[in-house]
């Protein structure tokens, strides 16, 4: 059936024709049509090849050739003639959670916006405020509208389904007939993308607990609510599933519901050699079937004479034989970082200025933050000339005269040109606290070109960072093509700090990279590549990918004090 093909593309003509001001009666008869084509009870196709079109409600001559032109040749002219009359990018807008055709345009018009990428840097500048009828929340919800759009198969970035779940958690756990509840699942792991969430409680009151449960205030959708186990559908269409356990029983599910699969049936295999059951009930005798453990998670571990495994380490990846020989890695903690290395001010294309992000990253706790607008080439994103730099140098020194117990650091993210060259001479670049260095066009580039590229940026005596190493962004951008391994060869070569992008839709490095890395006794660097002030708590996301691909405390530069920073980076 092509009925939804043909209200489709009725859909998108009334949006296209909204955003270009057409009279609201010629807009309504394309959505009439497409709303009752779209319920029809009857193949279109049918009702197209017996000439019965004009009896559908809102369907006249014009709108009838149109569908048949659709039925027949899977396209209209019409259609594809009106989406050159605008630039392609505006449909994209439309599928953003609370705009419309009317604010579509609006922005179009007045802004100039004509994609999710203008958008984006248009919220983060605060440029929407200047609108009527938008504002700072309308911001807001526009930039969580884009992390939910930018799904890959159907999957959530990592913030939006942590701030969900957590959400979702302090609820529960005001529920006084819950005596356990955590996060289980991919999120616990915090996997970079999230299918849905799992929650798992123990309790004595497993209904109540599902009352309560479904009660929630963004729930959506009741899926099933059943005595032990329940789903719901968020307002943000995030999946919530939720198992209620006995308290014997709660250590062992959670183990069991945390996974990853590829774990578990690793874990249940070593039991087995143990003269065990492992199941979400708990530890038992293969016997007897007795019950051995089963409330603690770590205790699971410990019976199977396991140093307890962190959750981020549970992939299958070699976890279970270090964790016998008791030489895991003890993981950065969330707590152990000291600065952000990575954050744009509105000295290039960052919505705050440095004072703003420098008090924000204090009352963080942090001792220090790194501020790294782009390089003079980097037109749209308004790098900063040779010129300005002095001045901005001058301007750190004065704001961090009156900060005390903190440090402003100045660096840059300097563009590595086409052919290799970086954005700024020595003579400047010797000026900054650091230096990253990155790509940021010419993404095209052949595997060998691009490689050549990069370890040509790395030469330079004063490259410090290599920012975002592989450029993609999850769901929208594939990584460039470059050999990753040669670019770790030479990070050991030349000494320069690989980059884990913190920033939610890179987390660049990926876990499997940095885990290669560190095996190489490689070290790195985390910054959230802020934008604005609010950005600078993505810095979790950025530590749980460091804690998936093994590292400790001793292998991220952001976990010394300034002084060995100094010292370490040759700047004292």
């Amino acid at each position: 059936m092509k009925n939804q093909l043909v209200s489709e593309i009725l859909y998108k003509i009334a949006d296209l024709l909204d955003i270009k001001g057409e009279i609201f009666f010629k807009t309504r008869a394309y959505r009439m049509a497409a709303q009752n084509i779209e319920v029809l009870d009857e193949d279109i196709e049918v009702v197209t090849k017996e000439d019965r079109l004009q009896s559908i409600p809102g369907v006249g001559e014009a709108l009838a050739k149109k569908i048949k032109e659709i039925v027949e040749t899977g396209r209209l002219e019409y259609f594809e003639k009106l989406k050159k009359e605008m630039p392609e990018g505006l449909l994209a807008l439309l599928e953003i959670l609370g705009l419309g055709p009317k604010k579509v345009s609006a922005l179009y018009n007045k802004l100039g916006i004509t994609d999710i990428e203008k958008l984006r840097k248009a919220c983060l500048n605060g440029k929407l405020r200047e609108l009527d009828g938008f504002g700072e929340i309308t911001e807001r919800n526009i930039l969580r509208g884009i992390q939910l759009l930018e799904k890959t198969s159907g999957r959530m970035l990592l913030n939006v389904a942590y701030d969900d779940g957590n959400d979702y958690l302090n609820y529960l756990k005001k529920c006084k007939k819950i005596n356990n509840v955590s996060l289980a699942g991919s999120i616990r792991r915090m996997k970079e993308t999230i299918g849905d969430l799992d929650i798992l409680a123990s309790s004595k009151n497993p209904d109540d607990v599902m009352d309560y449960f479904v009660k929630y205030k963004d729930v959506e959708n009741v899926l099933m609510k059943g005595p032990t186990k329940s789903s719901v559908i968020l307002n943000d269409n995030l999946q919530v599933d939720i198992r209620v356990v006995s308290g014997e029983s709660y250590g062992a599910a959670l183990q069991y519901f945390t996974g990853s699969k590829e774990h578990n049936v690793a874990m249940r295999s070593l039991a087995i050699k143990k003269g065990y059951k492992l199941n979400e009930y708990g530890l038992f005798d293969k016997e007897t079937e007795k019950y051995i453990s089963g409330k603690d998670e770590k205790e699971i571990y410990k019976k199977l004479g396991l140093d307890y495994i962190e959750p981020e380490l549970r992939e299958n990846r070699g976890e279970i034989e270090v964790a016998k020989n008791k030489k895991l890695p003890k993981l950065v903690g969330y707590d152990d970082i000291f600065g952000d290395f990575h954050v744009h001010s509105i000295w290039s294309d960052g919505s705050d200025s440095i004072e703003t992000v420098a008090g924000y990253a204090k009352k963080m706790g942090y001792a220090f933050v790194g501020i790294t607008d782009h390089s003079q080439s980097l037109k749209i994103a308004n790098g900063v000339s040779e010129e300005k730099i002095e001045k901005k140098i001058n301007e750190i020194k004065k704001i961090n005269k009156k900060i005390s117990n903190f440090r402003i650091l100045c660096g840059t993210e300097c563009d590595i040109k086409s052919d290799g060259k970086l954005d700024y001479s020595n003579k400047v670049l010797k000026k900054f606290d650091f230096v990253y260095i990155g790509i940021h066009t010419g993404f095209k580039m052949s595997k060998n070109d691009m490689t050549r590229r990069i370890i040509s940026g790395m030469e330079n005596e004063y490259a410090d960072f290599l920012a975002h190493p592989t450029g993609r962004l999850i769901g929208r951008r594939d990584p460039y093509e470059v050999d990753v391994e040669k670019i770790i060869d030479k990070a050991k070569e030349t000494g320069t700090f690989l980059e884990i992008n913190s920033f939610p839709d890179r987390l660049d490095l990926d876990d499997l990279h940095v885990k290669f890395a560190k095996e190489k006794d490689l070290k790195f660097v985390l910054g959230t590549d802020s934008h604005s002030f609010m950005h600078l708590p993505f810095m979790r996301f950025g530590i749980a990918t460091a804690r998936r691909g093994w590292l400790e405390k001793k292998d991220i530069l952001n976990t010394y004090s300034l002084k060995e920073i100094e010292k370490i980076l040759g700047r004292e």
